[in-house]
């Protein structure tokens, strides 16, 4: 499938299915592997992260992926501090390994202040921000802090701000940790931040080489452009790091012309390789991370996954987006309605159901559990 990539300008086309199915290998989404079981943290470091906005996606993303993946396992790497939760990629929460934590942090904001920060920086005209960075830095580092006691300290210092505007900046300005218990597994917790450097205890680290995150970026989401990572990442002026890198990537093109790179030996499986059903979490990175979404979701139907800026949950059959997901749960009953999109096959139909199944046995403790099926909604 590779063809010859000897010579300059040689580009063989993959289709959406191919791309699907390489991308699906990379997520660890075409087959979970009982014999070589991969733990929570090495996929999350292999995933680069997963997206965080809310507190159980990234125990529904494993539950997806891992074989044997049980909630307890990413709570006990969270309390451990192994794992964390902070703003990186796309300036969105997301739970990283503690390295990660400490070096994507910095190559998230090589691009200097994002859209959210320039608007509120715009709005503390007159406030000194390496003073303000300062004196976040010290109160958090001091303890632990909700956002509204934050607030009240950094308003304390400058009476005539806006208050919001302070405390964003400086979440904007830090990389700071929401500290556990929230975003434990059956807990709950406000939001409290500290600093990365005193949650971990080490410094930040400089951020990395953009060639090395293009490998990561490639070994997680590819084949892809350099558009796609920058979608991925948030940040702009990628292009540069890929044609570095371009002499030991392979090219190839979609069925748009669009150039992807790739890494050699990275995974590219057969298009007809069966791809099982899935659920996937609300903002799942799959669904996040390229410019072209279209190797996983169809055209019309990427209005449906969103309203506003919420996402929903969604499952995959035959490696595409099919339907979406809700759980309804009570101390002793869990109900997985799904809700298709497309028509699905007898075989599909019992396939996503016992991947349902699965699913409410592995991340409820319920007794009674059942799978339901919506209309199929055109």
């Amino acid at each position: 499938m590779d063809g010859d990539h000897g010579k300059r300008g040689t580009h063989p086309v993959l289709g959406p299915r191919a791309l699907n199915r390489a991308t699906l290998a990379r997520q660890l989404l075409l087959r979970r592997d009982p014999e070589n079981r991969m733990s929570a943290k090495a996929a999350i470091e292999h995933l680069v992260g997963l997206q965080a906005q809310n507190v159980k996606p990234p125990y529904y993303a494993l539950a997806a992926r891992l074989h044997g993946f049980r909630p307890q396992e990413l709570s006990g790497l969270m309390e451990s501090r192994e794992v964390g939760r902070l703003v990186t990629l796309r300036s969105t929460i997301h739970t990283h390994t503690a390295a990660d934590c400490l070096a994507l942090r910095p190559f998230a904001q090589a691009g200097g202040p994002d859209r959210e920060l320039r608007m509120f920086l715009r709005r503390l005209d007159g406030v000194d921000i390496g003073r303000l960075t300062a004196i976040g830095r010290e109160l958090l580092q001091e303890r632990p802090r909700p956002v509204k006691e934050l607030r009240e300290a950094l308003r304390a210092q400058w009476p005539d701000a806006d208050p919001l505007a302070l405390t964003t900046a400086a979440r904007c300005l830090l990389p700071l940790v929401q500290v556990t218990p929230r975003g434990l597994w059956g807990r709950s917790g406000q939001v409290t931040l500290t600093t990365a450097e005193e949650w971990f205890g080490r410094p930040v680290e400089p951020a990395p080489a953009p060639d090395t995150v293009v490998r990561r970026y490639l070994a997680a989401f590819g084949p892809a452009s350099a558009k796609d990572m920058q979608t991925w990442s948030g940040l702009t002026r990628l292009m540069d790091a890929f044609e570095r890198l371009r002499p030991e990537l392979l090219t190839f093109r979609d069925e748009n012309g669009v150039v992807l790179f790739d890494l050699p030996d990275a995974p590219r499986p057969d298009p007809e390789t069966p791809a099982p059903p899935r659920f996937l979490p609300e903002y799942d990175n799959l669904l996040l991370s390229h410019a072209d979404r279209s190797r996983v979701v169809a055209e019309e139907l990427k209005v449906r996954t969103w309203k506003g800026n919420r996402s929903f949950c969604v499952f995959l059959v035959d490696g595409f987006l099919a339907g979406l997901w809700q759980l309804e749960e009570t101390e002793r009953t869990a109900i997985l309605t799904v809700q298709p999109f497309v028509k699905l096959t007898r075989a599909q139909h019992t396939a996503v159901a016992e991947e349902g199944e699965r699913l409410l046995a592995t991340m409820t403790s319920a007794t009674a559990r059942d799978v339901r099926f919506g209309d199929f909604a055109e």
